[in-house]
């Protein structure tokens, strides 16, 4: 493992601790939530809370590993001789980015056939991206590392489209109350899932040793919590207001 300077350390050490926290509170509040939005939406909150609770759980382990892997004596950060073990991000991911493509298709409230076929089509693409982005994150050489991102941009690619294609004309069917948070929804979900190839390209930019373990760490804690918390808070919004538009409706 590459030694790494106090600040670097501190400062990885530091957004773990946040995510931890952040994951965990945005679970609680989510599933304490759902009282407040009808039974339509019930499942959808509870997604977007599991979905919390499960990076919560990753983020401790993940923290734990990386207080492990390091010591610091007077002020100087060693390697302890244990590897850290940044695997526990893409089992994460692995169980965390299917759900939360189903807790927008759940949230839009499509018919029965739409909801299963875009779930499941999204979910398996979700899955195979990660699976086929964990060679390339764990290789040590560039040109693995590109082949193996490659090949997971192709399943990527394929959510996008069906983020901004498959589902543009359900969110034209969306009441006018919530129409323009889901395409924020939509939107903050690309945003941030569009910086984890950035991140991940980090060693190609000439930037090796401690500088890229720092920035991959930061820039993939960052696009977690996009991703995960503010994504299921806004989630727990559209639910809450088409429950109401619903219930005025009735």
């Amino acid at each position: 493992m590459d030694v790494i300077s106090i600040f670097q350390y501190s400062l990885v050490y530091n957004a773990f601790s946040f995510s931890f926290a952040t994951m965990a509170a945005a679970a609680l509040f989510l599933w304490l939530g759902r009282s407040q939005v009808s039974a339509n939406y019930k499942t959808a909150v509870t997604i977007s809370g599991l979905v919390c609770a499960i990076a919560a759980y990753h983020y401790l382990r993940i923290f734990e590993s990386w207080e492990t892997a390091y010591v610091v004596k007077n002020g100087v950060v060693i390697t302890s001789g244990f590897a850290f073990n940044d695997a526990y991000r893409y089992v994460d991911w692995l169980l965390t980015v299917p759900l939360l493509l189903i807790e927008l298709v759940l949230v839009m409230r499509l018919t029965r056939e739409e909801t299963i076929s875009k779930s499941v089509r999204l979910g398996f693409a979700a899955a195979l991206m990660i699976a086929l982005g964990y060679p390339g994150e764990i290789a040590s050489d560039i040109p693995t590392r590109a082949l193996w991102g490659t090949l997971s941009a192709i399943p990527f690619l394929y959510i996008v489209w069906e983020l901004f294609s498959g589902l543009g004309a359900s969110i034209d069917r969306q009441p006018e109350s919530v129409r323009n948070l889901v395409k924020k929804a939509r939107l903050l979900t690309f945003a941030s899932w569009g910086f984890y190839p950035i991140v991940y390209m980090a060693p190609y930019a000439n930037i090796s040793g401690a500088d890229a373990e720092t920035a991959i760490q930061i820039g993939y804690t960052i696009a977690d919590l996009v991703a995960k918390a503010a994504v299921g808070v806004l989630v727990w919004v559209i639910a809450v207001r088409k429950s109401e538009a619903e219930a005025l409706t009735a």
